[in-house]
């Protein structure tokens, strides 16, 4: 990535070649740091000195992805050792450049400003926004640090930005969040619906998956996928409905509707085992096919077919993602989603159940350590007393210390800056100058914080721009720890490179500021497997129990799936959850969650006649920190295209190959316009990866708004109102 323009990085200070394990070192095994499909990759090292690359390929005894790798893993050896951050670097003022520190100065800064901060602002005076490319240990630590230590539940993670809206849909719909479903089902399901999920692209070896399926058992299974784009997802599918932006949930009350007319639900299921089911019928009732598909702008007969095949299908499995969570009714949605599901008793057991797909390769392993701000370890909520005084205890905390209120969710924490009410605003291991909605507020807020500080592994991020200390961040490959797949699969993670000069691992970074204010006790950890055995021991009892699981065991036996309490033998965690029909909520029952449509939160208008959307390219991850240093997947997507319709083109001026100015409430930005009918009229689509650094510059999340979902908190990053118009 480029050098970050308003304050360059000192070349001296930036590495190109990272250190390299010794050319005689054995290969590794360890799951890949992308997408949360959490493929087993098997990692080469140099076969000479003066070569720093570890080549990888797919590790054919991952029992998540059986050898198979997409581009994006297949070349991640290439991105480890470029562009990396190797000394802390600090400046006063953003108008200076940065100057190289000490660990001992930044860790001297850091304790002043917190001492500080709480001094005049008390603990909602500090945030910290993290990341799904934590590892476990790294998400423990840092919650550890600021909830319990610090007394400050303002912990968020970009796992708000993608996966929030499911895990508050499992919660109020199953009474916890977890995936009740395994990849496995993908090999069972007789109908595979694909609704807000671009899987081709973003997941691209589960659709591999599928595909091998459709091709072999072609009469067998059948896919829907619900999309306003043609894309590779939908290229195979036997129905596509393109409906409008911000109709998903329209659409499965309408699905609902029509269940009730073929007379299609499981009563004694629902009987037994939901609750609640009296006012979804009489909401479904209101949702005639005809009221649905003028809305949704479908054909009738399409949402009937749908329907059908819905109830003759002996496993009916749902799988979502970003496009059903980034919305301001997400998680409205993903209840929508687990109605149909409970009513047609679809969970539980093979080939069936509502899956969703994170986003993050560790955004799994986040949720299980208290990795977002109304959480705690091990699907616990700090609303709750009973949960803070146990996790209270077993972190060694007087009782009180963990504050009762939910903390600052990230947009929280963007308002908050602009208010003067935070004193450290601490980012790591993600980029929120790109991935952020609204970027010219973010750094307008960020620019109003007294101190912000950047873990990172890579200079000249975007995120560099606004901040005053930079601490140099070992990642995956240069520290131990696990992650968590979307199949609720643990993958030990081993360091397998040396980090480049003075990088440290996220965890160790915290903890040693935990030891530096005084918190000796509970920071004084000797490896990260200290680190996991302490978190595993917190989740003993709960959903996700991963107390039979340690460093040991995952490194000896290879991935497990949990719950895996302890005492459980290797190979047999659960693949699926709730196979009882006992579900964790006060009266053992699911519930069905009756919840009108309300459509966009900014719907198109007179002045803004377009609904832009936007989401991701096959080669390129994210920000593309690692992955604009491969050149295969340059060469492959070099730049950011806006996708218009033919019609919509003619309406507003716009040529195949021009330039076109994209316009919101909120700012500009410009793109090449590519003309396609693979996208319907009223609506035009953008990549989201291209930050201000790039060469290419296209900000697309400049354009989108901020407004979200209220029991999740998750922006609505997928929609909103925008003009077009040529540039000369």
């Amino acid at each position: 990535m480029a050098a970050a323009r308003s304050a360059p990085l000192n070349a001296p200070h930036v590495a190109t070649a990272a250190v390299a394990a010794d050319p005689g070192s054995q290969a590794a095994r360890a799951q890949c740091p992308y997408c949360g499909v959490g493929c087993g990759l098997e990692l080469k090292p140099p076969q000479e000195p003066s070569d720093p690359q570890w080549t990888a390929r797919g590790d054919r005894h991952h029992p998540s992805s059986l050898g198979q790798v997409c581009v994006k893993g297949a070349t991640v050896g290439e991105t480890l050792h470029h562009n990396r951050l190797t000394t802390p670097l600090w400046r006063e003022s953003l108008e200076q450049p940065f100057t190289p520190i000490s660990w001992e100065r930044a860790f001297a800064l850091l304790v002043d400003r917190i001492r500080t901060t709480l001094a005049e602002q008390g603990p909602q005076g500090l945030a910290i926004y993290g990341s799904g490319q934590f590892l476990t240990e790294d998400y423990y630590v840092a919650n550890k640090l600021l909830k319990g230590a610090l007394g400050s539940n303002n912990f968020d993670a970009n796992s708000r930005l993608c996966m929030s809206s499911a895990v508050a849909g499992y919660a109020r719909s199953l009474g916890s969040d977890g995936p009740p479903c395994c990849y496995d089902d993908l090999d069972h399901a007789d109908l595979v619906l694909l609704i807000g999920t671009n899987t081709a692209e973003c997941h691209p070896v589960l659709f591999q998956r599928l595909l091998k399926r459709k091709r072999k058992q072609k009469e067998a299974l059948r896919i829907v996928v619900v999309d306003p784009r043609a894309t590779a997802t939908s290229d195979p599918a036997d129905l596509h409905l393109a409906i409008r932006p911000g109709t998903d949930l329209v659409l499965l009350q309408g699905i609902g509707h029509l269940l009730l007319e073929l007379q299609a639900l499981d009563e004694g299921f629902i009987e037994a085992h939901t609750e609640g089911f009296a006012e979804l019928k009489e909401l479904w009732q209101q949702w005639t096919p005809q009221r649905v598909s003028d809305l949704c702008g479908i054909a009738e007969a399409d949402l009937r077919q749908l329907a059908q095949w819905w109830a003759e299908a002996a496993g009916v499995l749902s799988l979502w993602s970003m496009g059903v969570n980034q919305s301001s009714e997400g998680t409205a949605t993903v209840a929508g989603i687990i109605n149909l599901h409970l009513a047609t008793a679809q969970i539980g057991r093979a080939g069936a159940g509502p899956f969703s797909l994170t986003g993050q390769p560790n955004a799994m392993g986040g949720r299980e350590a208290g990795g977002l701000a109304q959480l705690l370890p091990g699907y616990r909520f700090v609303a709750n007393p009973e949960h803070r005084a146990e996790v209270e205890r077993h972190w060694g905390f007087a009782p009180g210390s963990i504050a009762p209120a939910p903390g600052l969710a990230v947009w929280d924490q963007i308002e908050a800056m602009e208010r003067g009410e935070l004193g450290l605003w601490w980012v790591a291991a993600t980029n929120p100058l790109v991935s952020m909605p609204a970027l010219d507020r973010v750094r307008a807020a960020a620019a109003n914080c007294p101190l912000v500080v950047l873990s990172e592994a890579y200079a000249g991020t975007e995120t560099a721009e606004v901040a005053h200390l930079l601490l140099p961040a070992a990642q995956w490959s240069e520290k131990s720890g696990v992650m968590t797949n979307s199949e609720r699969r643990v993958t030990h993670c081993p360091a397998f490179r040396e980090p480049p000069a003075e990088a440290r691992p996220d965890w160790a970074i915290f903890a040693e500021l935990g030891l530096r204010l005084g918190f000796e006790q509970q920071f004084s950890y000797g490896s990260a497997a200290e680190v996991y055995a302490e978190f595993t021991a917190l989740t003993a009892g709960r959903v996700c129990d991963l107390s039979g699981l340690s460093h040991g065991l995952l490194a000896e036996h290879g991935p497990q799936q949990w719950p895996f309490p302890t005492g459980s033998e290797p190979g047999t965690g659960a693949p699926r959850l709730y196979t009882d029909h006992r579900f964790p909520t006060a009266s053992g029952k699911a519930r069905f969650l009756a919840e009108q449509p309300f459509g966009l939160a900014e719907p198109p208008c007179d002045t803004y006649p377009l609904v832009l959307t936007v989401g991701r390219y096959l080669g390129h991850w994210h920000t593309m920190t690692r992955t604009a240093h491969v050149a295969r997947v340059s060469q492959q997507h070099p730049e950011a295209l806006l996708e218009v319709h033919p019609s919509d083109a003619a309406s507003h001026g716009l040529s195949d190959g021009a330039i076109a100015e994209v316009s919101s409430r909120r700012g500009c930005i410009s793109a090449k316009v590519t003309v396609t009918e693979r996208i319907r009229p009223g609506t035009v689509f953008l990549p989201m990866h291209w930050g201000a650094s790039q060469e290419n510059a296209c900000e697309a999340n400049r354009l989108m708004h901020e407004q979200a979902c209220a029991h999740s908190k998750q922006p609505e990053l997928k929609a909103a109102a925008v003009r077009v118009r040529p540039l000369a």
